[in-house]
């Protein structure tokens, strides 16, 4: 049930993202969240988007170096504590969350979480079997 991320590795240079973000934007492709991780020569840019394969080959196209990840994405309501219920749980069973970032969704009902773990399996049984919600790429093309 794992939704797919692309990461793409970028040199920290004027305009690196304007390629990427225009090859995504040209092939038709909405993103629906990022994350941006960097140090002073280069960067991972990470993205949730409407169709991984299709932008993963548009981003190659553009010689970008990219790579598709599965990571475990939740729906949480848009509440205080949401976030610490979903870390507990995840804590309780030893599943280390290695990077997670998030996005709400448009009626702020729910927040969606990207989860990257070393287990995705484990972390969805867990997580399931406590009642919270798992994202499926359909769910991120009709966000």
């Amino acid at each position: 049930m794992a939704i797919k991320q692309i990461s793409i590795f970028v040199e920290n240079k004027e305009g690196k993202l304007v390629t990427i973000t225009d090859s995504i934007a040209n092939a038709g492709i909405d993103i629906r969240a990022l994350s941006v991780a960097d140090t002073q020569e280069f960067g991972i840019f990470r993205l949730i988007v409407t169709d991984p394969e299709k932008a993963k080959e548009a981003l190659e196209s553009s010689g970008c170096f990219v790579s598709i990840t599965k990571v475990v994405g939740v729906s949480i309501p848009d509440e205080p504590g949401s976030l610490a219920k979903i870390v507990n749980i995840l804590a309780r069973h030893n599943i280390n969350i290695e990077y997670m970032y998030a996005f709400i969704t448009v009626s702020k009902k729910f927040a969606s979480v990207v989860l990257r773990v070393a287990d995705n399996e484990a972390a969805e049984k867990i997580l399931t079997e406590n009642g919270i919600r798992l994202l499926v790429e359909e769910d991120i093309v009709s966000m």
